[in-house]
């Protein structure tokens, strides 16, 4: 498991390995006591087996409280932490996911800025049955995106996340964050980015979602906030563009009315 790059990831984490740690306790004493006993009551030594059946109720007592104590020293910690993880208010940056057979659209809540991201196009040609191309060659061989989610260091992002066919899964494993897109429900999930750590990280739909459910990656570039602030409003400024081309398109290809009479 990675420690991760944002507060959710590195509580997993912590809470991962203090349950690791208790594990390796309790396996040290029952596989202690249990190597203990071969080695001084084997019958080499003169041991007999005793088939007398011996009732103590503090023994007894003992082994039952112990686990219960472990279980809820562990369970405290970990509520508290899924308490935390949950907790999405004061979001500072909203971005809608809407999974589909088979990519993602990003949608940032707000401003007119929504696109779609799928597989690259390295990894789509060298995926395809007899291509020819030898996919160790292709860097990041389906974990590559057209256009990868943009989001800015040392923000807490609310994500929300939902399909508009089937079940899907976004996931980042160096985020900490796997969430369900299910049809007709809106999940939500939210993370900040260590200001630290910027760069590229990767993940996948880990949902199975159908014949190509191993082509559709997630990528998110993470950046400076003044870099991710310069990013939207180019995207901005690039997709007020392309509505505008459209428009014109459209009226330009518009049929003219012939003159009557």
């Amino acid at each position: 498991m990675p420690r991760g790059v944002t507060n959710v990831s590195r509580q997993i984490y912590g809470l991962h390995m203090m349950g690791f740690w208790v594990c390796v306790g309790i396996a040290a004493v029952v596989f202690g006591v249990m190597t203990w006993s071969l080695i001084f009551h084997r019958r080499s030594r003169g041991a007999v087996a005793d088939v007398t059946m011996v009732h103590n109720t503090k023994v007894e007592i003992i082994w039952t409280a112990i686990p219960v104590i472990i279980l809820v020293g562990m369970a405290l910690p970990a509520a508290r932490i899924l308490v935390r993880i949950n907790n999405n208010a004061h979001a500072q940056l909203n971005i809608r996911i809407t999974g589909f057979q088979w990519g993602w659209q990003y949608q940032y809540v707000g401003t007119p800025v929504s696109f779609i991201s799928k597989l690259g196009y390295r990894s789509d040609r060298a995926r395809q049955l007899d291509s020819g191309i030898n996919p160790d060659t292709v860097p990041d061989y389906l974990l590559t995106v057209d256009h990868p989610l943009v989001v800015p260091t040392g923000t807490k992002i609310r994500l929300l996340v939902t399909s508009v066919d089937v079940i899907h899964s976004w996931w980042v494993p160096d985020f900490g964050v796997k969430k369900d897109a299910i049809p007709g429900f809106i999940n939500e999930v939210s993370f900040t980015v260590d200001p630290n750590k910027p760069g590229t990280y990767r993940g996948q739909c880990t949902e199975l979602c159908g014949r190509d459910h191993a082509y559709m990656p997630v990528v998110v570039r993470a950046v400076s906030p003044a870099q991710f602030a310069a990013w939207l409003k180019q995207e901005e400024a690039q997709q007020k563009q392309g509505v505008n081309l459209s428009a014109q398109q459209a009226s330009t290809q518009a049929p003219v009315a012939e003159p009557t009479g």
